[in-house]
């Protein structure tokens, strides 16, 4: 298991009574100042001081993704949400956290040239992998076309998560777990 997957699997995220008092741990930890508000920055800080992995430093797309996701679900009276990750959405973010690792790390699987994009070659390659996760992918370049949403050439992380995420890629995976 690679070092995201380890960070993923210790993360609180059931509503069972030890996960949350885990999770009040670390929303402690991760909010020093005690104003109940986490930054970007202080989530990612807090998750490098909280698992102590390299890793964390080359997977800020991913980290950025579930900070957008999260922040603002639950709507409050103070007006600072649509800014910040509060205590209550704490939980929703650390779900998406595993979430956006484990779709960072299928990325960077296929990202031979280790440049946070994939072209359409890497994409060819990668093909038999998502197929045998049970991605139904007939043409790899009209694929590709339709994951290149900006139509720039290159499939970007955010392009990667919006498609793996409406065709349930996590899902397959999962699935194909053994």
């Amino acid at each position: 298991m690679s070092s995201l997957g380890e960070i993923a699997s210790r993360l609180p995220t059931s509503k069972s009574d030890e996960d949350k008092s885990k999770r009040s741990t670390l929303f402690k930890q991760f909010d020093p100042n005690g104003n109940g508000y986490l930054s970007l920055a202080e989530i990612d800080k807090g998750l490098r001081e909280s698992f102590g992995l390299d890793a964390l430093y080359n997977c800020k797309p991913a980290i950025m993704r579930a900070f957008q996701a999260s922040k603002g679900l639950k709507k409050g009276k103070g007006g600072r949400e649509d800014d910040y990750v509060s205590r209550v959405e704490f939980r929703m973010l650390l779900v998406y956290l595993k979430q956006y690792f484990e779709l960072f790390q299928i990325f960077a699987s296929m990202d031979q040239g280790q440049d946070r994009r994939v072209d359409l070659n890497e994409f060819k390659a990668a093909t038999p992998q998502l197929i045998s996760w049970g991605m139904e992918i007939q043409d790899p370049v009209k694929t590709f076309h339709e994951i290149d949403s900006n139509g720039g050439g290159q499939i970007l992380f955010d392009e990667f998560c919006d498609w793996a995420i409406r065709k349930n890629l996590l899902d397959h995976v999962h699935d194909n777990d053994d």
